[in-house]
């Protein structure tokens, strides 16, 4: 079953929100009638002739029957596709409780990962699962920019992550240029890269540049692949008990914990900043192609569309 084709001259409502500074346009399309395209994620995340933002959350509810009630389909800024968005998940269900479409606690939301978990009062931080973190072995692989370079970790979360410690946060420069990454066959897709300094025990701080995004505020799963990183060259990981790693980033500060299990926690600020429409005739301008699109190509489930809303 595919979705009904969408009127694109119907106002498209959206929320902007934030986590530690890393924002998003959320799409609420309870229905699954909106089909996003690339070229109309873009748009949309375009600073100066859009809305702006680090990404487009689409929510959709699911079916009766479905693993969760609810769907996060995430794209970057370029409007590629992303495995995982941590900040994403967090203001995504500040969201559902906030428009009273579910009650604080546990909410159960799937991804292209697979289902995690968020908790959550009425107000407050948010707390996220982000599933387990893998640490591949790519041999010695560097981080470049410019005449520099630092030898990086390869952590999956599950998104590809590169962690690269260095002495100052600034010793990238602007990073307005993705880092260069050697071998190149370390990340035939491209990976996000954190350079990470210590702060203290069981604290650091960094900065990203996102795959598809540019330099952010702040990564969720990044922040985890540098807690991660930190805490294995601290020896703390692998740990029979819990441990709680803070990670300062330029938008605020995040609390990763790592679980004996190799689970991973992640916790901080959710913020809804506004709500407004769309003009669907500046929709229809973006994406002319919507009617031949698939709404969640790329997407983690094979279930139908549920039905509206």
């Amino acid at each position: 079953m595919r979705p009904r084709s969408y009127d694109h001259r119907v106002d498209v409502a959206f929320v902007k929100g934030h986590g530690t500074e890393n924002d998003f346009v959320l799409l609420p399309d309870l229905a699954d009638r909106l089909e996003l395209t690339p070229g109309l994620v873009a748009a949309i995340c375009d600073r100066r002739a859009g809305i702006g933002a680090d990404g487009v959350l689409r929510v959709v509810r699911n079916r009766a029957g479905s693993a969760a009630p609810w769907l996060m389909d995430y794209r970057n800024a370029d409007g590629s596709v992303a495995e995982m968005c941590g900040n994403g998940l967090r203001v995504l269900a500040r969201y559902l409780v906030s428009a009273g479409l579910a009650d604080p606690g546990q909410v159960a939301i799937e991804t292209r990962s697979g289902v995690r978990l968020a908790r959550l009062a009425e107000s407050g931080d948010v707390t996220v699962e982000l599933g387990a973190y893998e640490r591949p072995d790519l041999g010695q692989v560097q981080i470049r920019v410019g005449a520099r370079a630092w030898d990086a970790t390869a952590i999956r979360m599950p998104n590809p992550h590169l962690v690269a410690f260095v002495e100052h946060l600034d010793d990238a420069g602007d990073l307005r240029v993705a880092p260069g990454v050697e071998p190149g066959t370390a990340a035939p897709d491209g990976a996000n890269v954190e350079l990470v300094v210590h702060r203290g025990p069981r604290h650091v701080a960094m900065r990203v540049f996102e795959r598809g995004v540019g330099e952010t505020r702040s990564c969720g799963t990044g922040a985890a692949a540098a807690a991660i990183a930190a805490g294995h060259v601290a020896g703390e990981l692998p740990s029979s008990t819990p441990v709680d790693i803070r990670v300062d980033v330029p938008g605020g500060s995040l609390v990763v914990t790592v679980h004996p299990a190799g689970t991973v926690d992640l916790t901080g600020p959710a913020v809804l900043v506004a709500t407004g429409t769309l003009g669907g005739d500046w929709v229809e301008r973006h994406a002319p192609d919507l009617a031949g699109q698939s709404s969640l190509s790329g997407s983690a489930r094979a279930s139908a569309p549920v039905s509206p809303a």
